[in-house]
């Protein structure tokens, strides 16, 4: 590891006015986010090869409103009977 390389990083960091510090802070915010995307499309084309292309049935949306639903129910049973003194 470079450690006088970090170092003369964090000592330029630190000079820097509040305005180029925060412009500083979106950029490498702009990176990470760039690499994050990134890592989902290489995710999103392995599960792609993995499944042929056929798509989700159900699709992704119908799953969330089905899962929704059942955990409604669920808190709904559990809300009845914490009133009625059981559990």
């Amino acid at each position: 590891m470079n450690t006088q390389l970090v170092e003369s990083l964090v000592k330029i960091i630190q000079a820097l006015t509040p305005e180029e510090q925060s412009l500083l802070n979106e950029k490498l915010q702009h990176q990470q986010l760039w690499q994050k995307e990134q890592q989902l499309e290489q995710i999103k084309n392995k599960i792609s090869e993995r499944r042929k292309g056929k798509p989700f049935s159900p699709t992704l949306e119908e799953y969330i409103h089905i899962t929704r639903e059942e955990r409604n129910m669920e808190q709904d049973e559990l809300l009845k009977a914490c009133f009625r003194g059981e559990s």
